[in-house]
């Protein structure tokens, strides 16, 4: 038996938060709005008060159920992606979304590392069809909820963070949208960039009259380097450096080349991420997820198959078309890309 199995995409299904616009509401996140207005964005998407990731993701995966005219009952293994801070801890919230969806002892399967997490499950899916030939559907469900208790939602990073699911039904031997290599590379000097830092077992409470809002994580990053311009800025060119690698590592193992790609797929990132993410690749920036990203915001892990979809509804993308979906994943930090084929 190879390695995986052949599979392809045959819906999705979403689920986003209210959107709220970033000119209007940025004030509430941070002291100079003007710095994320130079990010791109226009839209981002909120929970209600009282909404959840599992109720976001629950309700992405019975969108695409429907779509592909399934039950819950025809399902053979759900395979959820949590980008954020998860709704408890020492919980499991693949099981909890299979829960809502009335699945009865279907196994289930969680990852959460970050913004890489739908790629890692989109290859278990792949593994579970090559190990298991009675699974033959697969649910991923990928969700991103901020966890404005915890960090904030435009001072996290320079991004601005977006509450969404997607969720993907993938079967075996289906002819489109097939899944065709990835490629992963994690680099574990950087394991502690971005880290949330009071409420695990190492420090699980803040100092007196502390909390996790209080701490920068971008300063922490810059203090990783020393406070020194030179070794961050290697930082900055080593993360479009090993994005190049990590695509042209799927591309190789897909037996193609840069030359064949239609559209590379990056995080729902600022513009000026996007623009060199794509110089990197050696894409012109008007074939990639830019303009989606304007209104989407960072959705986290789910950014790329939410993409992947509206570019397809756009028609902007045909029938074998070639796309990387790729991405860096922080905290991490982890680069990765999936290829598709439409």
């Amino acid at each position: 038996m190879g390695a995986s199995a052949e599979m392809g995409i045959v819906t999705t299904g979403m689920a986003f938060g209210e959107p709220r616009s970033v000119a209007e509401t940025a004030g509430e996140y941070v002291t100079d709005p003007e710095v994320v207005a130079g990010w791109g964005y226009e839209t981002y998407h909120r929970v209600a008060d009282g909404g959840t990731a599992t109720d976001l993701a629950a309700a992405a995966a019975r969108e695409a159920l429907e779509n592909a005219d399934l039950g819950i009952a025809d399902v053979d293994l759900i395979v959820v992606g949590n980008s954020d801070v998860p709704e408890y801890l020492g919980w499991d919230s693949s099981a909890a979304v299979a829960r809502a969806l009335g699945a009865h002892g279907t196994p289930t399967v969680l990852f959460t590392q970050a913004c890489a997490a739908w790629s890692l499950a989109l290859d278990h899916a792949a593994g579970a069809m090559a190990l298991t030939p009675d699974t033959n559907t697969v649910l991923v469900v990928v969700v991103n909820v901020a966890g404005e208790a915890h960090t904030n939602r435009m001072g996290f990073n320079t991004l601005v963070a977006s509450d969404g699911a997607v969720a993907a039904v993938l079967q075996r031997g289906h002819p489109r949208l097939r899944r065709l290599a990835s490629a992963h590379f994690t680099n574990p000097e950087y394991a502690d960039l971005f880290r949330i830092e009071y409420g695990g077992s190492a420090v699980p409470e803040p100092p007196a009259g502390r909390n996790n809002l209080d701490v920068d994580p971008l300063a922490a990053v810059y203090r990783h380097f020393g406070r020194d311009p030179e070794r961050f800025q290697g930082f900055v060119e080593e993360i479009n450096e090993r994005l190049a690698a990590v695509v042209d590592q799927a591309l190789a193992r897909a037996g193609r080349d840069r030359d064949q790609l239609a559209r590379l797929i990056f995080l729902n990132d600022n513009q000026q991420a996007i623009q060199a993410a794509a110089d990197a690749v050696g894409l012109p920036v008007e074939r990639t997820n830019a303009e989606l990203a304007r209104g989407l915001s960072h959705m986290g892990a789910a950014d790329q198959l939410i993409c992947l979809w509206q570019h397809i509804e756009a028609g902007e993308l045909a029938l074998g078309d070639l796309v990387a979906l790729a991405g860096v994943a922080a905290p991490g930090m982890h680069w990765f890309c999936t290829l598709i084929e439409v």
